[in-house]
């Protein structure tokens, strides 16, 4: 089932009468289940393909489908309810609120939703990151690593249908990085819909699709291939 079809998909910043053209009508779709990376250098577009396909920003002109429905006419009441019950974020920088628990943050989404029994929901929630000892720590007491699976949590606690990680290992070492990362595959064997937007190819190799991004423009939409255990080790001897 496709979770998102984009066809011809184009945007525009307007300034003036200075038109700056950032996307240059994309065309995919992305299945419900799948693990995509989007990236690009800097200035590719990435981003802003990011804001459309969340809900944070409108494309200028072409189709975009969610769930087989049509977002042109959502209005921002229903973009914003599928921001919050549909959609889950993990940014490079954590966005959490300092002096305010780690609990606390994982049930700030569902302060606007309508599901019950938060402090359960956010557990589990934080459960599923291996964070369940750092409950009611503040979030200036644990490491940048544990602060991104806090994000994860956040992501997780609503059940979206599809997680959004922009750059998620950006401020991370290379540990906790690989920590995030395992965690996110984990996810997606669940079921869940990874997008991913990154620059570094370690990072993207961990999806199961690179789409890649310059000037704007689709430039490649390739599988990943995995490397046997085998080859890994035999990598890891060189």
């Amino acid at each position: 089932m496709n979770l998102i079809s984009v066809n011809d998909l184009k945007k525009d910043y307007v300034t003036g009468e200075l038109v700056t053209s950032v996307l240059h009508g994309l065309t995919f779709k992305i299945e419900q289940g799948e693990f995509v990376a989007i990236m690009g250098p800097s200035g590719s577009g990435k981003s802003t393909l990011m804001h459309i396909l969340s809900f944070l920003d409108r494309p200028t002109s072409g189709s975009y489908k969610f769930n087989d429905q049509d977002t042109t006419d959502f209005d921002d009441n229903y973009l914003a309810s599928l921001r919050n019950e549909r959609i889950g974020f993990i940014f490079q920088s954590f966005n959490l609120l300092p002096r305010t628990s780690v609990l606390d943050n994982v049930k700030l989404p569902l302060i606007y939703s309508k599901k019950k029994n938060h402090d359960e929901l956010a557990k589990k929630a934080l459960d599923s990151v291996g964070l369940s000892h750092r409950l009611h720590y503040y979030t200036n007491q644990i490491s940048g690593g544990e602060k991104q699976r806090v994000a994860i949590a956040r992501a997780l606690v609503c059940d979206p249908a599809v997680i959004f990680a922009d750059e998620p290992t950006g401020n991370l070492d290379s540990k906790s990085g690989n920590t995030v990362m395992y965690i996110l595959q984990q996810l997606n064997n669940q079921g869940h819909t990874i997008i991913l937007v990154t620059h570094e190819t370690d990072t993207a190799n961990h999806a199961q699709r690179i789409i890649r991004l310059k000037d704007g423009k689709l430039v490649s939409d390739e599988s990943v291939v995995k490397r046997t255990v085998a080859e890994a080790d035999r990598d890891l001897l060189k």
